[in-house]
């Protein structure tokens, strides 16, 4: 075909017209053979869908894309989407090739016929396993979390699923078991809509309920109720527990119900091959139900049908890694993706529950009040400032009015003492206006040492004199005591009485029913067998309430709780002491036992205020010139507010460094980003391109972004 000006030349028109079809069919050839990736150095590729997009394991937030990869013949059978795989990252081009690049790990999300990269792909080094564990159900949870945290895919999807153990893997899963038949509803029935909820859940739908559990042994068994009536129609169900306490009881109720076979049990008690199989019977569809901790609320469960969640003003259920998501958020998401029933129980209720009911997404589910007064202790406050009129109270420390409590509870059986803080060193305050003790050379804080000298808890030096720089007072009170000073106290005043304690060392799963007293940290209580605890007593209530937290009487409130529903109801002369001042709002909701009215008088204060949740917010923290940087460049939502930035508190020198401090000799400062509802989702996105241009220019140093922080001061 000749040419002039670089067209081709007219002709007849059939011939021209022949011609331009040829011409047509010539360029479509041509970008079809540019689609098509190039053989790595002669190297056969799959016929059918060469190019493997693979999520490659760096949760750098710039590279939170896929990247295609060549599928060699070899491996067209094996590399299939949601297996695990091993690719060169970082490769560059050169004469034609691609050379070098580091080994890492990844997954293939997609096969595809054609890619839109123009140079020579690089082909999978290996795949890892045959098994398909990142399931596309899985793949868009694991996205909407990313997006809501302004988090990485790689980061969620490193949550959601375990490593890999060749052995479990190589084992079979059993068959799975037939659907058991829908349970009676139980103690359901002390709630006016729980046999309905049973049905519901049996019959097929998706109710979602806010669930105020009563007092005392029995929601685990409730908990087991609700998993076997979605059982019962066919479907999955997902229970997280803050702890492996917890799900112990959920387990053992649950398989008392069902029988064995139908449930896995997922914590990190286990151990990780163990843990692992029990997550690829889940996978692979042997098993339709789950009880586990935090990670388990990505577990693959095939055609859910109900998730539940326990306790979820809990901290446990906030993930410490990057992006940090919370247990409920990520229930609520699979409860949409998934269409499936929602539950949310407690002994108490948050403020983000309390949301749930107000705008109408999930229902109320409580019992009437006089279920409540029946199974709710007596509850007797305190005033701090209470003296003690006899010497065995004073050598204990107590007001005359509990020590009585106890007295009078361990002739019926165990009595329980919260202590807010674990510990044998008391942190100190000036005994009349309560302003913490510090050190004059370095403003850390004093404690008393075994002689009774005070000293500095972070330089070391003595201070022989001390007086309040406030006041001027001279005397001082212990500000929080811990358990074993507490249990000793206690074991002095009743001599005759066993003293056991449980806390972070050595937390206790239940006690004898016998008189004794069980002195415990907040969450640490065991289980008192029998009827349950006789009395209980609430110690530094002051302590709980005042912390500089936004949710320090929520949370004081959901600790006081946790502890009385332990202890036997009014009508079998339960008794229960807090040392507190009675008209404050957290300690007249336990004497009510109303922990519903509590939350929505919360929630109504923070959206007078517009304090999350009813808006959005989220902290940003580095350096001070990285913060500032950082909020200039991003796109932040109309009407986004920004708060700060502030300087940091310095971590206590004493305390393991945890996930979100700054570097040891650095000082951070932290901007708070406000905005109205329904702009989370572009909040999350504006900050998290932010950080990605700045790492794609170097500019500065990393600054950590997180949504919804749960330490608003």
């Amino acid at each position: 075909m000749s040419r002039q000006n670089g067209r081709p030349e007219a002709g007849a028109e059939s011939g021209g017209g022949e011609q331009l079809a040829l011409i047509r069919e010539t360029v479509r050839e041509t970008k079809a053979e540019r689609a098509k990736p190039r053989t790595w150095r002669g190297a056969e590729l799959a016929a059918g869908l060469p190019v493997a997009r693979v999520l490659v394991d760096k949760g750098l937030v710039h590279l939170d894309r896929y990247f295609d990869y060549a599928v060699p013949a070899a491996m067209d059978a094996e590399a299939q989407p949601g297996v695990r795989v091993r690719v060169r990252f970082g490769a560059g081009e050169k004469g034609g090739r691609r050379e070098g690049g580091k080994l890492v790990s990844g997954f293939i999300v997609e096969r595809a016929a054609e890619s839109d990269y123009r140079g020579v792909l690089a082909p999978l080094a290996q795949v890892l396993s045959t098994e398909r564990v990142l399931t596309p159900e899985l793949l868009t949870l694991c996205r909407s979390v990313a997006d809501r945290y302004a988090g990485t895919l790689a980061d969620v999807v490193q949550l959601a699923v375990p490593p890999r153990r060749a052995r479990a893997e190589a084992k079979p899963s059993p068959a799975p078991l037939p659907p058991n038949a829908p349970p009676d509803p139980g103690s359901w029935e002390r709630y006016a809509a729980g046999a309905g909820f049973l049905t519901a859940l049996a019959r097929g739908d998706a109710p979602r309920a806010v669930w105020t559990a009563l007092p005392g042994p029995t929601w685990p068994q409730e908990l087991a109720r609700a998993v076997a009536a979605a059982l019962a129609s066919g479907r999955g169900a997902l229970v997280v527990v803050p702890d492996g306490r917890a799900a112990a009881r959920v387990d053992a109720a649950l398989g008392e119900l069902v029988g064995e076979g139908r449930h896995v049990l997922l914590t990190a008690d286990s151990g990780p091959e163990e843990r692992y199989r029990r997550w690829l019977a889940v996978s692979r569809g042997s098993v339709r139900a789950v009880i586990g901790t935090r990670a388990a609320m990505f577990a693959p469960v095939a055609d859910l049908g109900l998730v539940a969640l326990w306790d979820d003003g809990d901290a446990s259920h906030s993930d410490p890694h990057a992006p940090q998501p919370h247990a409920r958020e990520v229930l609520i998401q699979r409860s949409v993706n998934e269409r499936a029933g929602f539950l949310l129980g407690g002994l108490s209720c948050t403020v983000e529950a309390a949301q749930l009911v107000e705008t109408g997404w999930a229902r109320p589910l409580a019992a009437d009040r006089e279920q409540v007064r029946a199974a709710a202790p007596m509850v007797r406050t305190v005033g701090d400032a209470d003296e003690a009129r006899d010497a065995a109270a004073r050598a204990a420390r107590l007001p005359t009015m509990a020590w009585q409590v106890v007295r009078e509870g361990l002739q019926r059986g165990p009595v329980l003492v919260q202590v807010p803080r674990r510990g044998y060193a008391p942190r100190l305050a000036c005994e009349r206006c309560r302003a913490p003790a510090r050190c004059r050379a370095c403003a850390g804080p004093l404690e008393s040492q075994d002689a009774g000298e005070l000293a500095c808890a972070w330089c070391g030096r003595a201070e022989p004199d001390w007086h309040c720089a406030d006041c001027g007072g001279v005397r001082l009170r212990a500000q929080i005591v811990g358990a074993r000073r507490t249990a000793e106290e206690l074991g002095r005043a009743f001599p005759a009485v066993p003293v056991r304690t449980s806390g972070r060392d050595h937390v206790l799963t239940s006690v004898p029913g016998a008189p004794a007293l069980v002195v415990s940290t907040p969450g640490a209580e065991p289980v008192a067998e029998g009827a349950g605890y006789a009395a209980a007593l609430l110690l530094d209530g002051w302590a709980l309430l005042g912390r500089p937290d936004l949710r320090a009487g929520e949370e004081a409130l959901r600790r006081w709780l946790s502890a009385a529903a332990l202890v036997r109801g009014q009508s079998d002369g339960g008794t229960v002491a807090v040392i507190a001042e009675a008209t404050l709002r957290p300690v007249q909701a336990l004497v009510r036992w109303d922990p519903a009215g509590h939350a929505v008088r919360e929630l109504a204060e923070r959206a007078e205020l517009g304090f999350p949740p009813v808006s959005r917010m989220a902290s940003v923290a580095g350096r001070g010139d990285d913060v500032v940087e950082l909020l200039k460049a991003a796109q932040l939502p109309q009407g986004a507010e920004v708060l700060g930035p502030v300087p940091l508190p310095v971590p206590d020198p004493g305390r393991p460094r945890r996930p979100g401090d700054p570097p040891p000799g650095e000082v951070w400062e932290r901007a708070l980003v406000r905005v109205r509802p329904g702009q989370g989702a572009a909040l999350a996105a504006a900050l998290k391109a932010a950080r990605a241009a700045r790492l794609v220019k170097r500019e500065g140093e990393p600054v950590r972004v997180r949504i919804d922080p749960p330490d608003l001061g």
